[in-house]
């Protein structure tokens, strides 16, 4: 198309140039539909050895590294809401409950678990997503010409889905989280021993406010991103119905329900036995108190109002 050919009122971000044609399709396979992360099917736009591992872009094998991440942080997650809800909620009682966290927190806690299974799957998801999409619009940089830095300035990023924008929103939330029950206690003790139900409760009842808000905003933004995410990868989301007309939309109906179904039950047990038994449980008397409230003062930012 001519240049001369553009009405004065058309907006676009980039000045249209006469290319010549080229064999290649006219939608590259990486840029089709559902394809921010790329299936295992496709053949790959073009053949590279990436780290070594095969004739496959960079965005394949970063994709893997964000989902198989969540495989062994979906087994923490499972013993954390084992610990401090269900367990709760079966025991009604904070000290019947603290013996079982302190059986099974050693298989996550201990070195090489931890590291393999909390905070290295963590560190390699997000850092994962993030280069993703920053290897996203360089792709898109190079595609639309946009050489000049008005030009880059122009080009936007990458579209955040409902999930990315969720998994933004609990990063600083559980980083709060880990540096309260994990980071300052071994720093101040050199371990977290004296950290479990109890302190949970005497963090409750000592700041309420700040307790309950901020618990049940982690607990629904992580739950909810995660059950998404596992939606995502196992195709069950409403996005990745392929069938058209009446029947397809019946489809991503049931699909937006049940996932969410699923998120809100998990929410709800997690909330109840969180904020129901354990938010519940009172404050700590005596040299254990002394403990707690020393641990939660020496917060970063915030252990200033505590």
């Amino acid at each position: 198309m001519a240049s001369n050919e553009i009405g004065p009122d058309l907006e676009s971000p980039f000045e249209l140039r006469e290319v010549e044609p080229s064999p290649v399709e006219e939608t590259p396979q990486d840029l089709k539909p559902d394809s921010y992360f790329p299936s295992d099917t496709h053949q790959p736009s073009r053949s590279t050895t990436f780290i070594g591992l095969g004739e496959h872009g960079p965005a394949y094998y970063l994709t893997r590294l964000q989902k198989y991440s969540t495989y062994a942080f979906s087994i923490f997650a499972t013993f954390h809401i084992t610990n401090t809800a269900i367990i709760p909620l079966i025991t009604q009682s904070v000290p019947a409950s603290e013996p079982y966290l302190l059986l099974t927190r050693p298989y996550y806690q201990a070195r090489p678990f931890e590291p393999l299974l909390v905070a290295g799957p963590l560190f390699v998801h997000v850092a994962s997503g993030l280069a993703l999409r920053v290897y996203r619009r360089q792709q898109s940089k190079r595609r639309y010409g946009a050489e000049s830095r008005e030009d880059r300035k122009r080009l936007r990023w990458p579209p955040v889905s409902g999930i990315s924008a969720l998994g933004f929103v609990a990063v600083p939330l559980v980083m709060g989280h880990m540096l309260a029950s994990r980071v300052v206690p071994m720093w101040l003790e050199g371990g977290s021993a004296n950290v479990g139900l109890e302190y949970i409760s005497h963090g409750f009842a000592k700041h309420p406010a700040v307790s309950f808000t901020g618990f049940s905003v982690l607990v629904s933004t992580v739950v909810w991103h995660i059950t998404w995410g596992w939606a995502r990868w196992l195709s069950w989301t409403p996005a990745q119905v392929t069938t058209g007309g009446s029947e397809g939309q019946i489809t991503r109906k049931r699909r937006w329900y049940a996932v969410n179904g699923v998120a809100l039950v998990t929410t709800a047990i997690w909330l109840a036995g969180g904020l129901g038994i354990v938010g519940r449980g009172g404050e700590t008397l005596g040299w254990q108190a002394k403990i707690y409230d020393q641990i939660y003062q020496s917060i970063p930012v915030v252990g200033k109002w505590f």
